[in-house]
């Protein structure tokens, strides 16, 4: 989302809040550590301008696990917010990671959240646990934007026939159920997943979320 609203010409920023499991700045190829200064700390900046800053830009190695108790973590995803020098973004992305604890609390509780899109698989399993975050941020009175289905189907190179790998979709009765919409639905894209590999995502092709980014422009409007 972060690189179709860039591409659109609106400047775009991510705050990774996945302190235990970062991956934004593997994704955009960001290897640098993030520089400091005394008004604070400064945000990589990735090839096409996208601002960002993850625990990962902190680690003396990427790989270095992140063994850290609640209050350390919770206090490292306000500093990213209060301390870090963002420079004039219209959209910022939060990517949390799943669940219902202590960093989804912290950010709709700290970060003036416009909302939140919420991210799921086509198992039923997964379902349960996208109403729980569903219902989360009901309760914490934060608009759901809408919902996005990662791995929805799998297209055949000959044949074009699309599968559904994981089983049958139940997005769109979720989407009903708590008066909210599908966004989008992600395909298994080797290509795609093979640039996220590379640290190429903003080079990613297709026009998967352009809808979703249309109808989030007229919800925010």
């Amino acid at each position: 989302m972060a690189v179709t609203y860039n591409r659109r010409g609106a400047k775009t920023a991510i705050l990774d809040a996945d302190i235990t499991g970062p991956s934004i700045p593997k994704a955009f190829g960001i290897y640098d550590k993030a520089m400091g200064t005394e008004a604070g700390i400064l945000p990589a900046v990735t090839e096409t301008g996208i601002e960002l800053m993850s625990i990962n830009l902190l680690l003396k190695e990427e790989t270095d696990p992140v063994v850290w108790r609640s209050p350390m973590i919770v206090g490292t995803v306000k500093q990213f917010w209060s301390d870090v020098i963002w420079n004039n973004v219209d959209y910022m992305f939060v990517d949390m990671p799943p669940g219902t604890g202590d960093i989804p609390l912290t950010v709709f509780q700290s970060l003036p959240v416009d909302g939140i899109i919420v991210v799921a698989s086509p198992q039923e399993l997964v379902g349960m646990i996208v109403e729980k975050a569903v219902k989360m941020a009901g309760m914490m009175n934060v608009p759901i934007l809408g919902l996005v289905e990662n791995m929805s189907y799998f297209t055949c190179p000959d044949c074009g026939k699309k599968h559904s790998v994981f089983g049958d979709s139940h997005i769109e009765e979720i989407a009903e159920k708590y008066n909210t919409r599908v966004l989008a639905k992600l395909p298994i894209d080797p290509e795609l997943a093979a640039k996220i590999d590379k640290g190429q995502i903003e080079a990613f092709e297709g026009d998967y979320l352009d809808s979703a980014a249309d109808t989030l422009d007229e919800i925010l409007k």
